[in-house]
């Protein structure tokens, strides 16, 4: 599973810059935002990213977040490439509805966006998007989850370890995904914890790191030391 996702990410980065060689000239200025610089699965897009841009003779200008959710750097990344003169970029959001704005800016300056692997809201707001279908992936996730607790589905405890509280569409659609492939009602299909069925302990936020996942997790054990679904 990590090497796959490992992969996505190169071909992700591939794919934009196979799409600006169309539009673009060498020593053209493109750009890469991702969410944030360590994690693995950027970090081998910036690479992929890095790697054609040098094949195509442009140049790269790269930028990531200080946190997930961090908003107001990715915001800034793009009013730099605007300043410069970008041809275009492609970014991750961190706040796939809060970036809208900036990224019609960058548009409506003449830059090419093509959104990865978190779609924005709406959708349509990009050039193009390359992302993975989370409300599938957590379906499946789900359905495979029911079928393998069997009769003990109908008590199940399950705790959701979630991005951010800005609720990014990557974020509810995997959760409401999984809702639907469990069989839990979904109510507001673009929020969670909104769930009223009494299997769910409950949401706790991790940023995306680590010891933040492990403060949540031990949240989520107070609240509910019988969790069997995670």
């Amino acid at each position: 599973m990590r090497k796959w996702t490992i992969l996505k990410a190169a071909v992700a980065g591939l794919a934009f810059y196979g799409a600006m060689a169309t539009a673009s000239y060498a020593a053209d200025i493109v750009g890469l935002i991702t969410k944030t610089e360590g994690n693995p699965f950027f970090v081998k897009m910036r690479e992929g990213a890095q790697a054609k841009a040098k094949e195509l003779g442009l140049t790269l200008q790269t930028f990531a977040g200080k946190f997930d959710g961090d908003n107001d750097s990715q915001v800034a990344a793009i009013e730099n490439l605007i300043s410069a003169g970008a041809k275009g970029f492609a970014i991750v959001p961190s706040d796939s509805s809060a970036i809208v704005p900036t990224i019609k800016k960058a548009r409506d300056a003449g830059l090419l966006v093509i959104v990865l692997d978190t779609p924005l809201d709406p959708i349509d707001a990009a050039d193009a998007t390359f992302a993975t279908d989370n409300f599938k992936a957590g379906e499946l996730i789900g359905q495979w989850a029911k079928g393998t607790l069997g009769d003990k589905a109908s008590s199940a405890k399950i705790a959701f370890l979630d991005l951010a509280t800005n609720q990014p569409t990557v974020d509810y659609l995997r959760d409401q995904g999984f809702m639907k492939g469990f069989g839990i009602d979904i109510k507001d299909p673009k929020k969670y914890g909104d769930e009223d069925d009494a299997r769910i302990c409950g949401h706790e936020m991790t940023g995306g790191a680590e010891d933040a996942g492990r403060t949540a997790m031990e949240t989520l054990l107070q609240k509910c030391p019988d969790v069997s679904v995670m």
